[in-house]
């Protein structure tokens, strides 16, 4: 929506492009210093210079919060009433204040969390952010049921497999662990061949044999390839599909929501041109009308003087 305050030229110049165009260059600077902090030659070298900038895009970021601030005068306290300025406010604060060496981390954070200030000054990042967080409600039914998922093969897998494999299914965490690896299918072949020939005959060695003394070396040939093969196919093919179709229909309701709030601009901004052109046509019309009164006054006076 089209703002008006007692600045509307401040106004002009936050909302311009080339204003933000300007921020996003700062943001780049800032992580780009982030990243030379963690080289110690670069520090050894160059850290005066370094920290010599990372303040002055400290005090950019300061300023250019001042100045939205003042944008929304006479009522600043608007410019909080928009999360992503929350944000960026509370970072630029706690950069700013004196933190003690033991609490020094706070700080690194605090400068490696200004990279994210992209999010707040991109549109379309801000598009993918508010998606996912519609998102969340509806993905977090879907972590259930892989959860669900997760612990029924996981006990499964120790039930089949745990005494044959006991470096992936000796217990229920180990199971899982070895189940979030196949899902991600990180050499998940290899767990089901250890399981299809045995341990003795693939994945292990004398060392690791020794290491297990319970262990059992079996293979179960038809056991393992469905355990496994059904378990990418429910916790890869789909369960992983449905959190990108969430996502994705997340992001649909974040467009179409933007895509309103665009249009909604646009109608106000031409009733408040329509409004502006109204103003200005009374405004001729005042003149006019003042003109021809001074007019008809002088010609009175002209004929009283006769």
């Amino acid at each position: 929506m089209k703002r008006t305050g007692s600045f509307p030229r401040l106004i002009s110049l936050v909302e311009s492009k080339s204003f933000t165009c300007s921020v996003i260059s700062v943001i780049l600077v800032a992580a780009v210093l982030v990243g030379m902090e963690t080289s110690k030659s670069i520090m050894g070298r160059h850290g005066s210079l370094i920290h010599f900038l990372d303040s002055v895009v400290l005090y950019v970021f300061a300023a250019e919060a001042l100045l939205k601030i003042l944008s929304h005068w006479p009522r600043p306290a608007n410019y909080f009433k928009d999360g992503w300025n929350v944000f960026d406010f509370l970072i630029v604060l706690i950069c700013f204040m004196p933190f003690e060496v033991e609490y020094v981390a706070v700080l690194r954070l605090a400068r490696v969390l200004r990279v994210l200030r992209l999010l707040s000054i991109v549109p379309r990042l801000q598009i993918l952010v508010v998606a996912l967080l519609r998102s969340i409600p509806s993905m977090f039914y879907v972590t259930i049921l892989l959860f669900i998922l997760f612990y029924i093969y996981a006990v499964l897998g120790v039930m089949i497999f745990g005494e044959n494999d006991p470096k992936h299914y000796a217990t229920l965490g180990d199971s899982m662990l070895s189940l979030f690896r196949i899902v991600t299918l990180e050499d998940w072949t290899d767990i089901m061949y250890i399981n299809m020939y045995g341990a003795d005959k693939y994945g292990y060695e004398v060392a690791e044999m020794a290491r297990y003394p319970g262990i059992k070396p079996q293979g179960a040939l038809i056991s393992s390839v469905i355990f496994h093969v059904s378990f990418v196919l429910f916790g890869t093919m789909i369960m992983l599909n449905l959190f990108i179709g969430v996502i994705m229909t997340g992001m649909q309701e974040a467009q179409e929501e933007t895509a309103k709030m665009n249009r909604a601009d646009k109608g106000s901004g031409s009733k408040f041109g329509d409004y502006s052109a109204l103003v200005e046509e009374m405004s001729n019309l005042e003149d006019q009308v003042r003109s021809l009164k001074n007019k008809l006054a002088d010609t009175s006076a002209g004929e009283g003087g006769k």
